[in-house]
């Protein structure tokens, strides 16, 4: 291992605990993804048998430069930057659980006893940079070889580790989905035993580590073993009201919890965005909520977008999403969403391109994304009806955009000219006038151009007994 630690810190950290005669290690994740040849540019945790903020304080005294040393005593803990790279520092630890508290009461302890409360086995490897050992791996629990099998496992008996810390479950399913390996039966086991657990962990970190399996390359993975192990329906139980498949008459609807997945993974393979996907989580959420058979024509959802997209907001807050524009946008793309399906349906005219410009603005790309993503029909006809009439939807909003200038547009005349050019205070006559120049743009009336659109104001100022005064 010596010749793959590479970083100029090591042979640093190792003088300095030759000379303050203590171990030190290298452990965690750092370890895990160098044995698995991934890049780790961003943080690296040291173990020191003994004071790890003496140790950091040391460390950024032989630094070249001012480097700032934060610390927090009551946890042992210290933290620097070196070339960019966040270093931790902790005192090696053992640590004791209370039921109702997933914080843990802290005590001095060993390498052993660090590694032991290590959350999976792939995480617990170490290697010692102590001078005489330096680059000697240090693995009790054979992270090394569940590495090599593609298996998360924890070091010590699953069931007491998932109870001490519940969110451990969560990274489980987000380690399994990020790096596409197993969770091994007993440990699996034990996540569906304690999954009640997670109710002593606090939202925010659930949807903390939900993100992360989110932002996976296939994100259904993740969600599927959620699913399977009850964490799923304790932390998002809307998301699982999309389940199952009800048949009258012989007709059954898609089960839209599986749609959902695919359209989550389908968005996934195009875009890293977060919130895009998110908003594929949710484009049908409202499903249920609207489901009804009608005779003759079979199940329909009658405005779930409409719907959704009021749901957005609630499911944001119980989850500790961000309330902000980030919210907004996932809001308009579950509204929307529909909008180029209908499109590709029926005969694509100039205005309707004009109004799905104007209201997805910036987001169309996105929406169209998310709109392609969203075609899982088993009929391979059909799909391929779809996407073929879906081209010449993205055909047209290209040649709209190029000739209307239509993205984020707003109206050539503003409420305050149209109040001076006919001397009027704010009233209704103002917003009838200005809605009107907007319809006859998006109708192709009038260009959407300023010369234009001024003309067409002093008519519809005309038609509400108004005459021009400046």
């Amino acid at each position: 291992m010596k010749s793959h630690l590479t970083n100029p810190i090591f042979p640093l950290l190792s003088q300095i605990a030759g000379e303050m005669k203590t171990e030190v290690y290298v452990i965690g994740g750092f370890v895990r993804d160098l044995l698995l040849g991934r890049e780790n540019k961003q943080d690296i945790d040291i173990v020191v048998i003994g004071s790890g903020i003496d140790f950091a304080h040391a460390v950024a005294a032989r630094i070249e430069g001012d480097v700032p040393v934060k610390f927090f005593k009551s946890f042992g803990t210290a933290m620097l930057r070196f070339q960019g790279i966040k270093i931790e520092f902790v005192g090696a630890r053992k640590e004791s659980y209370r039921s109702n508290s997933r914080k843990p009461i802290v005590e001095n302890g060993t390498l052993a006893d660090d590694q032991d409360r290590r959350d999976f086995t792939i995480n617990a490897m170490a290697i010692d940079l102590t001078p005489g050992h330096f680059g000697t791996l240090v693995d009790p629990f054979h992270g090394i070889s569940d590495l090599e099998n593609r298996i998360i496992r924890t070091p010590l008996n699953p069931d007491i580790t998932f109870s001490d810390d519940p969110l451990r479950m969560m990274r489980a399913i987000r380690f399994a989905t990020r790096l596409n390996f197993d969770i091994e039966p007993a440990t699996f086991g034990a996540i569906a035993r304690n999954s009640g657990r997670i109710s002593i962990v606090s939202m925010e970190r659930v949807t903390e580590e939900l993100n992360l399996i989110i932002q996976a390359e296939k994100p259904s993975i993740g969600f599927n073993m959620l699913d399977q192990t009850g964490l799923l329906k304790l932390i998002f139980p809307l998301f699982c009201e999309l389940k199952g498949v009800e048949t009258i008459d012989g007709k059954g609807h898609k089960d839209n919890f599986y749609h959902t997945l695919e359209v989550l993974d389908k968005v996934a393979a195009r875009s890293d965005n977060l919130w895009l996907r998110w908003a594929a989580i949710l484009h049908d959420i409202a499903k249920p909520q609207t489901r009804k058979f009608v005779p003759g024509t079979g199940w329909t959802f009658h405005a779930h977008e409409f719907k959704g997209a009021k749901m957005v907001l609630p499911i944001f807050r119980a989850l500790k999403l961000p309330l902000n524009e980030k919210m907004r946008y996932v809001e308009k793309l579950v509204l929307l969403h529909l909008r180029p399906i209908v499109l590709a349906e029926e005969v694509v005219t100039d205005s309707a391109v004009r109004r799905l410009l104007f209201e997805a603005g910036n987001d169309i790309d996105d929406l169209m994304t998310l709109c392609n993503a969203d075609i899982t029909s088993k009929n391979p006809q059909k799909v391929k009806r779809f996407i073929g009439n879906f081209e010449i939807v993205r055909q047209k909003l290209k040649e709209i955009e190029e000739k209307d200038r239509l993205r984020n547009w707003q109206p050539p005349i503003s409420g305050e000219l149209i109040m001076d050019v006919f001397g009027i205070p704010p009233s209704k006559p103002v917003g009838l006038i200005k809605d009107a120049i907007t319809e006859a743009i998006l109708e192709g009336e009038i260009p959407n151009d300023y010369d234009a659109a001024y003309q067409f104001m002093l008519k519809e100022g005309e038609k509400q007994g108004l005459t021009k005064v400046n």
